[in-house]
């Protein structure tokens, strides 16, 4: 639980840092809504990510192919899922106020609930892919390893777990961030037609965050 907690308040601190900035909320301000938003989140995903570790100590699996798919495999979508959920909840005042949208000369022209939706949903989904693909895809080539017996030594499967792990997060970053522009692009029939009525624009352009 210690180790997910920390995950998450780091994926969540991430997260504050490099969203899109948005307009201050009427009753408290931005800063103050996304930091309690961020506890929720680091919380309830911690315990989500937790759940199946529980499940092993709770209900004892003789079954190897269950302890496989609980222990190694269920994880990885579990962190790529919370780590989407991170994501939506800490950005959520960005598709409750809206973000702005700029034409194509970087003039902001207004501010759009649907940009912010599909900024967040973006990122959200880059992020489950990232996190989701990093613990999936070493706990694989772990198993085919140890089923092929390639490494004898015990002592050499967490140094080379490590190594496979930091490999494919490394790989794995370039790809996440690649999946959708840095400035993203809205259709005009998707915005908003307060938005429309003040510009004949037809291109417009929002900051995605990362």
């Amino acid at each position: 639980l210690f180790v997910q907690f920390v995950f998450h308040t780091y994926t969540t601190a991430f997260t504050l840092v490099n969203g899109n900035g948005t307009p201050k909320a009427e009753e408290y301000s931005l800063q103050q809504k996304q930091i309690f938003l961020g506890l929720g989140a680091i919380s309830y995903s911690a315990c989500v990510g937790a759940l199946p570790l529980a499940f092993m100590n709770r209900y004892t699996l003789k079954n190897s192919l269950m302890q496989l798919v609980v222990r190694k495999l269920l994880p990885a979508p579990l962190f790529g899922l919370t780590s989407a959920f991170t994501v939506a909840m800490v950005r959520s005042p960005e598709f409750d106020n809206g973000i702005e949208v700029m034409d194509r000369n970087g003039k902001v022209v207004g501010v759009s609930k649907k940009a912010g939706e599909k900024a967040v949903m973006e990122t959200a989904l880059s992020r489950a892919v990232l996190f989701g693909t990093t613990f999936f895809l070493p706990e694989v080539l772990m198993y085919c390893v140890q089923r092929a017996r390639f490494i004898k030594n015990p002592r050499a499967l967490s140094p080379v777990r490590m190594f496979v792990v930091m490999s494919v997060l490394g790989g794995m970053l370039p790809v996440s961030f690649s999946m959708f522009p840095q400035c993203g692009e809205i259709k005009r029939a998707d915005l908003e037609p307060e938005i429309l009525s003040s510009t004949e624009e037809t291109e417009f352009f929002y900051n995605r965050g990362i």
